[in-house]
Order: structure tokens, then C-alpha cells, then sequence
């Protein structure tokens, strides 16, 4: 009686441990499978579709714009990726802003800017965009056009500095707002 008592427990405690190992197994597969599909910024900001999803607003507009340039200037990207966020902000711009910066020339200029950061030590920690209450929007010449801030945090020699931009957007033929110019705000008279 003692021997198939004790072959008993022996096979329960076998069969336990291989479920619990089964389902050990099972969890460590998970576990990898969503890291695998965990999105870069980078990555998260190129799978906008901007054909059917643009941003409806000027502050969306100007958010998203933000998210390029946040991963342009703060994380490591590949060459590829550099390229492609480049072309991602540029479906942001107004014709004219495209018709004067062709393709070749802004990449070649985008990388050297990123570049340029990376050796001087300099990302973008942080950066917002004005509330939509503070957006000034008016018409010129048959065009409507919309002002907004955006503030940048750019941590460069182990100091945090504020670089504080005003962008200019203008309303399309498709009603979509597209990027302009922008300057530092200081360089923007102050009664607009």
C-alpha cells in the first residue's frame, strides 16, 4: 500500500511540475512576443497614415510636428528613419515651404542639423504646443493663415534652455493646415 501511495504522489508531483513549468513557458513566450511588438517613438510616429488621418486642427498639426522633431533630435535613428521623418514633416508643409526646400537638399540639411546636435551634446527633452485658446488665426491676400508657440526644452552641457518658436500655418485647397515658416519668437514682432 506504501508503494503505490508514494507512486502516486510521485506522478502528481511530476504532472504538477510540468504544468507549472508548461504555463512558465507559456509566460516567458508572452513576455517576449509584446516586447517584440513594442513600438519606438520613432516607429509610433512614422505609422501615421496622413493620407487619411491628418491632424484637423493647427494645435494637431503642430503636436505631431513636435513628435517628429522630438525623435529627430532626441533618439538614436537610423539613417532610414531620419529619411523618413524627414518625409513625414514635409507632408506637413505648405506647397510654397516644399516648392523652396527640394527633397535632396532638406534631408542633406536635416542630417546635418541632427548630426550637428549629436556632436554638441544637445537633444530635445521636452517640448509644447500652445493651447488652442492662443492660436491667432487671420486672413491675407485670400489665405488663412494661423500663428501658434511651440516651446522646445533642449538639454545641451547638462542645462536645460527654452527655445521658444512661432509657426505660421496656412489653410490649403483641402482645408488642411500646413506649415508655413516659423522663426524664434523673439524674431517675431510681439503685436501680431
Amino acid at each position: 500500500m506504501k508503494k503505490s501511495t508514494t507512486r502516486m504522489m510521485l506522478f502528481f508531483l511530476v504532472v504538477i511540475v510540468g504544468v507549472v513549468g508548461y504555463f512558465a513557458y507559456l509566460s516567458g513566450r508572452s513576455r517576449d512576443a509584446s516586447k517584440e511588438a513594442a513600438m519606438t517613438a520613432a516607429q509610433l510616429v512614422l505609422s501615421r497614415d496622413l493620407e487619411n488621418n491628418y491632424p484637423p486642427t493647427v494645435k494637431e498639426v503642430m503636436k505631431y510636428y513636435v513628435d517628429i522633431q522630438k525623435c529627430l533630435y532626441a533618439e538614436e535613428c537610423a539613417e532610414e528613419e531620419v529619411e523618413q521623418l524627414g518625409m513625414k514633416a514635409r507632408a506637413l508643409y505648405d506647397d510654397e515651404l516644399l516648392a523652396a526646400n527640394d527633397v535632396t537638399g532638406h534631408l542633406l540639411q536635416l542630417k546635418a542639423e541632427i548630426t550637428s546636435f549629436q556632436e554638441d551634446s544637445r537633444k530635445i527633452t521636452a517640448a509644447s504646443v500652445a493651447s488652442s485658446a492662443n492660436v491667432d488665426t487671420f486672413t491675407e491676400d485670400g489665405f488663412e493663415f494661423a500663428r501658434i508657440h511651440c516651446t522646445y526644452t533642449v538639454l545641451a552641457d547638462g542645462q536645460s534652455n527654452l527655445v521658444d518658436m512661432v509657426y505660421l500655418l496656412r489653410r490649403d485647397e483641402n482645408r488642411r493646415w500646413k506649415i508655413y515658416g516659423w522663426d524664434l519668437a523673439q524674431n517675431v514682432n510681439p503685436a501680431y
